[in-house]
């Protein structure tokens, strides 16, 4: 686990050796253990590492037998045993006993095909110096990050876009044309960033970059192969034995591995699992001070059963404000979920024990967890029974109407599912955006962004549909990203065992009822019912909290208050906003008119993150 970052050297940068060490430097808390550089004349390589599988040897960036090839690389590959046996088979020689190794070798043996045979988290660079060829690839959920810059013949690329910083001829701009895009959703809904010339390489994708041309290409399709025959007790088998192995091999490393526990099915069935074989596992969770927030008495509960010990910890008000410039800063763009801050304090705390974690994230988006592929049932049960003329018709007579109970069902079944996807404006409805914006900024509609991949599964029901989407936005780019930027900027390393290739071909096999089960309003239904058989019921059959937050209620306190008041009064909100606005939606809150606590936060963070990448450096 670590971080990396590089760079195709050009005139323009003298030397380049200080500068990758200084780019290295930068992301430093994802690699605080060693750090090792390769220099030649057409491409440079920083790498921090920090130490987990094959402490002594495992130094990157590695070369092979020859020395024409250098990789670096971020993630594990949970098979690299079952590999490198092969390879040594094949001729392969090893000079370390790390997974890292495994990767470089099958490239030079299956070329891009070695994507096909890992199974793990990665995000790598290969340079090929003989063909002056460079080759990366992202892990097929896009568990671990990678970014490149390219502009003007320049080409850098690496874990964290705050590496970039130390180039000298990285040009930092924001690309404000994106803000409607990031109200509406908390993130940048496709590959670009909120920098300009920055892009995301998507999950499941790779490259090659060869005489200034860069070619990205998806390596990997999540298909849906649905099994209609087979019994809910089946799928509980295969869950059970798919997890079981999934979770053994998520536990491979030569250090210590713990667990965050929540109150919630998946942490908890993870916990359980790992703790088979590993009697006195340790559990972290994380709660506030505000017992109708906080989870900790469930995980202490549920710990209990278990027989494992819990470690946790709670979270203030005043540490909750007071962490948000640096979890910007570790964030690299704006992300106003604010589960990152209790989530930051919970790795900080596990980090003072362990250095590898285990996460239920990914369970929910695979497995059918969210209450909106309920309704995406609902609304596919509607459209079969109402012909479009009369859905249209209805819709656009309620939408005429004063509220009543079911208008905004009427309203929204007369429309498309790509048009209806509520994370598409999940903070502000496209209408109500530029109100809040200094100047006018042309942009498409929201859920237009959504719309590719509903079109990628046009023959899938819709709650499958809404699944499918998640995977490929909500979970890249909020979930998973908080989760690695939280966790690394405590160089603690998470791994997530749901997000595991053969739990996702398992997951696209089973039918929508055993998923989200709108006859019962059942969510994770064959998870749940998996989980059962190992966890408390009360466990197993929780309802999703999320990670609850009392930022609501702090708000309407008038020390948060005031501090959210100067962020909206300052220069950096008077250059993008209109203040006036702002002030209305953080009044209005806290003299309980409105409940703005998504909204307002939205601002706040982009404000504070401005003020971290475009103020202090």
């Amino acid at each position: 686990m670590c971080g990396f970052v590089g760079f195709m050297n050009s005139p323009q940068v003298q030397e380049p050796g200080p500068v990758i060490r200084a780019m290295a430097d930068r992301i430093i808390h994802r690699g605080p253990d060693d750090a090792h550089y390769y220099d030649s004349k057409d491409i440079s390589l920083g790498f921090r590492r920090l130490s987990i599988i094959d402490l002594e040897g495992g130094r990157q960036p590695i070369l092979n037998e020859d020395g024409s090839k250098v990789l670096v690389f971020n993630g594990e590959i949970y098979n690299y045993q079952e590999l490198r046996e092969d390879l040594l088979k094949r001729g392969h020689s090893f000079t370390t006993k790390s997974d890292s190794e495994t990767i470089l070798h099958g490239y030079e043996e299956f070329g891009p095909e070695i994507l096909q045979k890992l199974r793990g988290m990665f995000a790598f660079v290969i340079w090929d110096k003989n063909k002056k060829k460079l080759f990366g690839a992202r892990d097929i959920f896009g568990i671990k990050p990678f970014y490149y810059y390219k502009k003007d013949g320049q080409f850098m690329f690496g874990s964290e876009i705050k590496s970039f910083l130390s180039h000298p001829c990285f040009e930092k701009e924001l690309d404000e044309a994106l803000i409607p895009e990031y109200l509406s959703y908390e993130y940048i809904p496709d590959e670009r960033t909120i920098f300009k010339n920055v892009w995301k390489l998507p999950g499941s994708h790779c490259f090659t970059y060869q005489n200034g041309e860069l070619q990205v290409e998806r390596y990997y399709r999540v298909q849906y192969n649905i099994e209609e025959d087979k019994s809910l007790e089946y799928w509980e088998k295969e869950i059970t034995r798919e997890f079981t192995e999934s979770v053994a091999m998520h536990q491979i490393s030569d250090v210590e591995v713990g667990c965050f526990l929540s109150s919630g099915v998946d942490s908890s069935y993870v916990v359980k699992e790992i703790s088979k074989g590993t009697k006195k596992v340790k559990t972290f969770s994380v709660g506030y001070e505000e017992e109708k927030y906080s989870e900790l008495s469930f995980a202490q509960d549920f710990s209990k059963v278990v027989g494992v010990p819990n470690i946790s910890n709670k979270v203030s008000a005043d540490e909750f404000f007071d962490a948000m410039p640096e979890i910007q800063y570790f964030m690299d763009e704006p992300l106003p979920n604010p589960s990152e801050i209790p989530l930051y304090f919970l790795a900080q705390n596990a980090r003072k024990y362990v250095k590898v974690v285990l996460s239920g994230e990914g369970a929910d988006e695979l497995f059918g967890g969210y209450p909106m592929y309920l309704q995406g049932g609902h609304f596919q049960d509607y459209t079969k029974k109402a012909p479009r003329p009369l859905r249209k018709m209805a819709g656009a007579v309620a939408g005429r109407l004063p509220e009543f109970k079911g208008k905004h069902f009427l309203v929204r079944g007369a429309m498309e599912p790509w048009q209806r996807f509520m994370r598409a404006n999940y903070v502000f409805q496209s209408g109500e955006r530029q109100k809040f914006l200094k100047r006018p900024i042309t942009s498409k509609l929201p859920e237009e962004y959504s719309k590719r991949y509903f079109d990628e599964v046009p023959d899938l029901d819709e709650p499958t549909q809404l699944q499918y989407v998640d995977m490929h936005t909500w979970m890249i780019y909020d979930i998973l990203l908080k989760a690695d930027r939280m966790s690394m900027a405590n160089s603690l390393e998470l791994r997530v065992p749901f997000l595991d290739k053969k739990m996702l071909e398992l997951s696209t096999r089973i039918p929508t009822r055993f998923r989200a089960d709108c006859a019962t309003e059942t969510t994770k239904k064959a998870l749940r019912s998996a989980a059962i058989k190992q966890l408390p019921e009360r466990t197993a059959n929780k309802k999703k909290l999320g990670f609850p937050v009392p930022l609501s209620d702090w708000l309407r306190e008038d020390k948060y208050y005031n501090k959210v008041k100067a962020a909206f009064q300052s220069d950096i909100a008077e250059k993008f906003f209109v203040t006036k606005e702002l002030m209305k939606l953080l009044d209005d809150h806290k003299a309980g008119k409105a409940r703005n606590m998504q909204k307002i936060w939205s601002f706040y963070t982009f404000i504070v993150w401005y003020d971290q990448f475009f103020v202090k450096n």
